[in-house]
């Protein structure tokens, strides 16, 4: 083989995953979202939100409704996601 259909070094590939699986087994959550699923009447859904981004402001942790939706045959109950970032760093 010459040098030029030799294959590229892996080396930092290796380390870059080495790293991820540590943090990963540590529990570390580098820079991913904290995220909860709620299924909650249409009223008590609107104030948990509310609690989030007083608790949370939106500004310095992301915080969105990342998902809801109304659930079929069951009143006015919406299941819904709340998404932050773990810190304001």
């Amino acid at each position: 083989m010459s040098r030029y259909q030799q294959r590229p070094p892996l080396e930092g590939l290796r380390r870059e995953i080495a790293r991820a699986r540590k943090e990963k087994s540590d529990g570390q959550k580098s820079g991913s979202f904290v995220r909860e699923t709620y299924r909650l009447s249409r009223g008590a859904a609107r104030e948990k939100a509310r609690e989030w981004f007083s608790a949370w402001p939106k500004a310095a942790y992301w915080t969105e409704v990342e998902s809801w939706r109304a659930l079929p045959g069951e009143g006015d109950e919406i299941e819904f996601t709340m998404r932050r970032l773990p810190t304001a760093d």
